[in-house]
């Protein structure tokens, strides 16, 4: 055997040609054993048909609406204060939030009623058409009222005597200023079952229970029906004017024209001389 034949038979020796085909791999190989970063990583989502996104928006949007009428129409709901026959104890374009929730019910039950000198919201069956009246509750049911010098006397249903209220929340302009319209002859009532006696703090300059809420006449009552009456104010918001005199956005000189006082506010009462 010659010198070249020998070279050749020792090159393509198995134990040798092994070791070099382990050192070899496909180009494919090398790629599939390759990481890739999870960057470039891209999940597929199978597309939803147009008509179910459309049912599933319908549904999430009657979930909505449902819990928002459940809130509104027995917890808590928002009002705006749009007179200031509150002054000073609440005053024009105050925010508030009125606790529905104690008052919820109807004619045969209800979670809690109101007490004496609770701030009130209420539906007030008004000439002037407004939905919605304000009020402090003065005078319950079966309780005796008496107007007489601009001040005000309540006898109580365990009482025989008329005793004079001390009101220090009014304001200097309105203690001691309370008295009966023109044209209501009366000068002592007495609260029906289920009924109450509701005045505005601002006695100079608001309708109220005095008045039938508006005018009195044959159809109107001075009193409110525990049924009318909707729930009792619980956070005041304050309120912001970002308005100048012309109506224009003042956005970087707003101000706050009545501080939010949050739960610190006069929406209760209590009338020690009757204790």
């Amino acid at each position: 055997m010659t010198e070249n034949q020998e070279e050749i038979t020792h090159s393509i020796n198995p134990e040798t040609s092994g070791a070099i085909s382990n050192q070899i791999r496909p180009s494919e190989e090398i790629v599939e054993n390759k990481k890739v970063p999870e960057s470039q990583i891209t999940e597929l989502k199978e597309e939803k048909p147009k008509m179910q996104e459309f049912i599933e928006f319908i549904r999430d949007l009657i979930i909505i609406i449902f819990f928002v009428f459940i809130i509104r129409s027995y917890l808590v709901a928002p009002f705006q204060i749009q007179w200031e026959s509150m002054e000073n104890s609440y005053h024009d374009k105050e925010f508030i939030l009125v606790n529905k929730f104690s008052y919820a019910g109807d004619f045969w039950y209800y979670i809690g009623n109101p007490t004496r000198w609770d701030v009130v919201i209420f539906r007030p069956h008004a000439a002037n058409g407004r939905e919605y009246y304000i009020k402090r509750i003065i005078w319950m049911p079966w309780d005796s009222i008496k107007f007489s010098d601009w001040e005000v006397y309540i006898k109580t249903s365990w009482k025989t005597d008329y005793t004079k209220l001390n009101e220090d929340y009014l304001s200097a302009l309105n203690k001691w200023k309370t008295f009966l319209p023109l044209n209501v002859k009366e000068q002592e009532f007495k609260v029906p079952e289920w009924e109450y006696f509701l005045m505005w703090d601002n006695r100079n300059n608001s309708s109220d229970s005095r008045s039938c809420f508006m005018t009195c006449s044959e159809w109107s009552t001075h009193f409110a029906k525990r049924s009318d009456i909707v729930g009792m104010v619980w956070m005041d918001f304050g309120y912001i004017n970002i308005f100048n005199t012309t109506n224009s956005i003042w956005l970087w000189n707003f101000k706050w024209v009545s501080q939010p006082r949050f739960l610190n506010t006069p929406k209760t009462w209590i009338y020690k001389e009757l204790e």
